[in-house]
This record gives structure tokens, sequence and C-alpha cells, in this order.
């Protein structure tokens, strides 16, 4: 008994710890730059979004949070304050939508199946019960980012980066999603020019 209740309690620990960790879906990332001709020298940066309106200051801090950390693993250092001029200016837009998931789809199917003989007839009833209830809508976010010259204005570097999750997932939440996006953008920095890939 003892060691069936040791068994039960790895079985519980195992399906506790499965269910802490998120899923996240793969994010879909394209970047453009000149690198081979024109190598990319790090050197300050400041970070400006462009705000449309000021409702989601929040949500925007997190993507400043999540670029910046992510331009610093990859040599870059951020400008000590306004007054610094920096070597480069990062801007970035955000978008968010709504996927819809189409049409309803029933939760109860129903299948017959029957068969005759010369003994008599038998009739089996199959009903098979979908408790995941109708699809949920995707909270598709875009993360758009270029780096320029400050003294010029040249762009030297500029990526987007695409995901798109369910709604009310842990994954369609701003603060998740904006590290899922920056890291996928800057991954192998500066990446391939022109060539979109898929980073899970």
């Amino acid at each position: 008994m003892a060691g069936f209740q040791s068994f039960a309690t790895l079985i519980l620990a195992g399906s506790l710890l499965s269910g802490c960790m998120t899923a996240t879906p793969p994010v879909d990332v394209t970047r453009f730059h000149n690198a081979r001709l024109a190598p990319i020298v790090p050197g300050t940066v400041s970070i400006r979004a462009n705000v449309t309106d000021d409702d989601r200051s929040i949500e925007y801090a997190s993507y400043n949070a999540a670029l910046l950390r992510e331009l610093q693993r990859v040599g870059f250092t951020e400008a000590r304050d306004d007054s610094e001029k920096s070597d480069y200016v990062v801007r970035y837009t955000l978008e968010r939508a709504v996927l819809s998931a189409g049409g309803a789809r029933s939760p109860v199917s129903v299948g017959v199946g029957g068969s005759t003989g010369s003994r008599g007839s038998g009739v089996g009833l199959g009903i098979g019960i979908d408790l995941s209830g109708p699809p949920k809508d995707k909270i598709v976010t875009d993360l758009s980012v270029r780096i320029a010259k400050r003294l010029n204005g040249n762009v030297i570097w500029e990526g987007r980066a695409s995901v798109e999750a369910k709604e009310g997932s842990p994954a369609a939440q701003p603060g998740l999603a904006a590290s899922k996006l920056a890291e996928a953008l800057f991954k192998d920095f500066p990446g391939e020019s022109g060539t979109t890939i898929r980073v899970k």
C-alpha cells in the first residue's frame, strides 16, 4: 500500500509540475539589415514606443523592459538619461488584434451503427461528448522594431515578430508576450536578412 501511495504521489507531483510550465506558441520572425556590407557596431540606445494613446502605458513598459534586456544581451547599452545623446534610437510599434475562431462547434456528437442478420438485428448507439467547448478566439500580437542612427536617422536594422495565442491563455498576456517576442526577435542577432523563421 505504501508503494502505491508513493507512486500516486509521484504522479500528482508530475501533473502539478506540468501545469506550472506554460507552453508558449511559436513566434514568426523576419529581419532586414545590411550587416554583411556594414557590420552593426553596438552602442548606446534610447527606446521609444510609437504610441497613439496612453491607455496601455503598463503594457508598453513591459515591452520597453523586454527590448532593453535583449538589446543589452547582444551588446548595446542604455543611455543613462534623456540628456545623453544615444548612438541609436530604437523605435517600436505594438499591435494586438482578435482573430475570430469562426463558426460554432457542437459539444455533443452522436454516431449510430447498425447490423442485421438472420437471427435478428442489433443497433449500437455511440455517444461522444466533447467537453472542451467552442474554440476560443486568438489574440495576435505583432511587434515591429527599428534601430536607427541618431546622427542621420539611417535605419541599420529592423525586424518584426508575430505570435498567436488563445484568448485568456497565459501566452496571450502582455508580460509573457513581451518577453517571448523580444527574445525571438533578437535571437542570433542580427539574424538572416529577408528570411522568415519560426522560433519555438
